[in-house]
């Protein structure tokens, strides 16, 4: 017989504490938060099934028939199932659950079960990724997560745009960077052994390939075919960083738009923005309080600033010269040509302009092949929207559409023209103006909820190191 069937109805927490229907008899299932005994003759259970950031109060009278067998054994992390009628709280919260029927589904062990009732520091729940969401924190960023990730397809589907499902396998490095997770089926320790130098033509792809660092080469063959795409998935970078701000597996999404430039792109990126943080705001109250309460105070205000202020927009060699001429101590010298670092970002964003900053026509040579040369031949049509506390949040431009140019480009930057010749017949066949960006997904859930290590945004992490769950 499923657990789901039975009479009455199981219903989610968070229904129930919106709904409030005092008298109702229901079924709840989920996880045992607290329990107090009271020496009134009654318990209280605090239990927990992930729909919503608050708990349900289970009330259970010590003449119930299975007090004494059931009772006992409701240790935290204990899974139940409960049957009763629900009725108003002589307590802090609305309503609670007078329980007629507990089972017990799945038992804890409270000498292992390894999540505390008292405060434990994000680091500490680093080693237990597959329990840390039964927290409130990450279960409050898990559906702030899955908001953000619905909102970004309603953002887009509501203009028109097409999700493309890029390759997770590729050839191409996007990036050129050479941080590439390498795919491969030969046997490589056996070739070392041996001496022998891999031949990827006898690879299973017959070349060498590598996880994706990015999805928006093949995303701007599509809109070149469609119009307006975007994608959404997972990238890889074999960066060796142990920082808090690296993960070596995140989210990207990245929408291209054909016949568009620039400015087309900082407006979309501004208005892309916009509509994730207004989404938090509106959707996830209970969860956004909680991040000001618990983790930053600022964060709420922040996000409120991206939705109500204007981003201010300037270029690159006006941001650097308003560095230079500061008067304050950065750790990484400014120069013209340098690429900025997080703490001038911030200051831009934090200390000059209090709020959104969009930075546009950075140097060609700390930008990648494929972004628009400017007239100048010193700079690309590149901007990057930086945001207070997290900095750099969208990295975006105008796409270089002249054939000889890019063909340049890619010979200039150490990449093969040969490999990259699908690349290049997009110029070659009725190639058009078009423009698009990446956002970090995981840095975005990092500026909504003020988290300050990306580790903690996601929910399994894969960091040097650490892949075992």
């Amino acid at each position: 017989m499923s657990l789901r069937k039975g009479t009455p109805a199981r219903q989610k927490i968070s229904e129930i504490l919106l709904k409030k229907d005092i008298g109702t008899a229901i079924t709840v299932m989920g996880w045992v938060r607290s329990k107090r005994e009271s020496k009134a003759g009654l318990a209280f259970i605090e239990i927990n099934d992930g729909s919503c950031f608050e708990n349900l109060q289970i009330v259970v009278l010590v003449d119930w028939p299975q007090y004494g067998s059931v009772v006992p054994k409701l240790y935290t992390g204990t899974s139940v199932q409960v049957q009763g009628q629900l009725t108003a709280s002589q307590g802090k919260q609305a309503v609670e659950l007078q329980a007629s029927h507990i089972e017990i589904l799945g038992e804890s062990d409270p000498l292992k079960y390894p999540i505390a009732k008292q405060k434990m520091t994000y680091e500490h729940l680093r080693e237990f990724t597959h329990l840390r969401a039964r927290t409130n924190t990450f279960g409050a960023l898990a559906r702030l997560r899955d908001l953000l990730a619905q909102s970004i397809h309603e953002f887009f589907h509501e203009r028109g745009f097409i999700w493309v499902h890029t390759p997770i396998i590729t050839a191409n490095d996007c990036e050129g960077a050479g941080k590439a997770f390498q795919v491969t089926t030969l046997d490589l320790a056996r070739l070392a052994a041996s001496g022998k130098t891999p031949d990827f033509a006898q690879d299973f792809f017959g070349e060498a390939v590598n996880l994706t660092v990015s999805g928006q080469l093949e995303g701007e063959a599509y809109a070149l075919s469609m119009g307006d795409v975007y994608t959404f998935g997972p990238t890889f970078r074999a960066e060796n960083s142990n920082t808090s701000r690296h993960l070596a597996e995140f989210w990207m999404v990245e929408p291209e738009m054909a016949f568009a430039d620039l400015e087309d792109d900082m407006d979309l990126a501004e208005a892309f923005l916009k509509h994730l943080c207004r989404a938090a705001l509106e959707k996830c109250p209970r969860e956004m309080e909680f991040f000001c309460e618990r983790v930053e105070r600022e964060a709420m205000k922040r996000v409120e600033d991206v939705v109500t202020k204007s981003f201010t927009r300037l270029s690159y060699t006006e941001a650097v010269e308003r560095l230079k001429t500061s008067g304050e101590t950065f750790q990484f010298p400014v120069e013209w040509g340098s690429d900025l670092q997080s703490e001038h970002e911030r200051w831009l964003t934090e200390k000059v302009f209090h709020g959104p900053v969009i930075l546009t026509d950075y140097p060609k040579d700390i930008k990648a092949f494929y972004m628009k040369v400017n007239d100048d031949g010193r700079t690309v049509r590149a901007m990057d929207v930086l945001l207070p506390h997290i900095g750099e949040i969208i990295g975006g431009a105008q796409r270089e559409d002249r054939l000889e140019m890019l063909t340049s480009r890619i010979e200039e930057t150490g990449l093969s023209t040969e490999t990259l010749q699908w690349y290049l017949d997009l110029r070659r066949f009725g190639g058009v103006p078009h423009a698009g960006f990446g956002l970090g997904f995981e840095r975005l859930i990092q500026f909504v909820s003020g988290m300050g290590n990306i580790r903690d945004v996601i929910p399994f992490p894969r960091t040097p190191g650490h892949a075992k769950t």
